[in-house]
């Protein structure tokens, strides 16, 4: 009797348990349906006063004139712009980075290297946008001889930093899966270590190293301290990387506050955020599909 009373309240605390882990999952599922229908409820009021062909591809954004105009292409360009400008260092420097750890390093060199992308991961983004601020740009300002060093090229160097981490461990990661037999099957042919690298390493992680960049851009683009801080915030269409430019979460933080709740420049802003969800959601999604690919690449 006393044993079947046990059973029964270990039965009780598991289905306990299992209950509260399904609330806790479905509650925030709850959540963050709840926010995307706030957000997209609250930004799709601002197609009542434009057009979302003028929202989208309108190159002036000045809400506050008068009549206001919500041209929200320069933002989208300052955020792309300085997103892939990061990646255009920081992409080969952390696959380089990567195949140093999982194929090169001795293993006390592997751990130093290890420690570090960590510490460099976990350092907060208002530091990375101090640093921009006070120590980059007067450099950029006094080596390129510019107006200010505040412009998209200090944005990406920081953010190139920012995404460094993500970038080298997923590329890490996806190359230390590759299966041994096919490295030493490529040194039974003769292959060098160098070629085996090059023709089998690679190759076979390009998935898992391709997710890597694409989280990488995601981490980028949604960044709004650190840009805030370092790419001057002009929300103009520039080709110069030592021009300013403003990015949509930029706008976003510096204009919520003075927007009056309900007003067009209010929806406007959540209509940015609807967007800027939309991008990091295809970032995430392509990675997602990659990483799958590249799992059953391997399995």
């Amino acid at each position: 009797m006393i044993s079947n009373l046990r059973f029964r309240m270990k039965r009780i605390r598991e289905k306990t348990i299992e209950g509260l882990i399904h609330l806790f999952a479905f509650g925030a599922i709850f959540i963050v349906l709840a926010m995307l229908f706030f957000l997209f409820r609250e930004g799709g009021v601002i197609f009542r006063v434009t057009s979302w062909k003028n929202f989208i591809f309108g190159k002036i954004w000045l809400p506050t004139y008068s009549p206001p105009q919500f041209g929200s292409l320069p933002l989208l360009w300052g955020s792309l712009m300085v997103t892939l400008g990061a990646l255009l260092w920081s992409a080969p420097l952390g696959i380089g980075l990567a195949i140093y750890v999982a194929e090169l390093a001795s293993p006390k060199i592997r751990a130093i290297l290890k420690a570090f992308i960590e510490v460099l991961a976990g350092i907060p983004s208002v530091v990375f946008g101090f640093f921009g601020m006070v120590i980059l740009a007067p450099f950029l300002q006094s080596v390129f001889s510019i107006p200010t060093g505040l412009c998209a090229f200090n944005a990406s160097i920081i953010l190139g930093l920012m995404a460094l981490p993500t970038i080298t461990s997923f590329s890490e990661e996806a190359i230390s899966a590759v299966p041994h037999i096919l490295k030493e099957a490529s040194f039974a042919m003769g292959a060098t270590h160098w070629q085996t690298i090059k023709y089998v390493s690679i190759p076979v992680a390009s998935g898992g190293i391709f997710c890597g960049v694409i989280m990488g851009m995601g981490r980028a683009i949604g960044e709004t301290m650190a840009v805030l801080m370092a790419a001057g915030n002009a929300p103009i269409i520039t080709l110069s990387f030592f021009e300013p430019i403003r990015t949509l979460t930029a706008t976003i933080a510096l204009e919520m506050a003075e927007a009056p709740k309900g007003s067009p420049h209010y929806h406007a802003l959540f209509a940015l955020g609807a967007i800027l969800f939309i991008i990091s959601m295809a970032f995430n999604v392509i990675a997602d599909l990659l990483q799958e690919r590249w799992k059953r690449k391997l399995g």
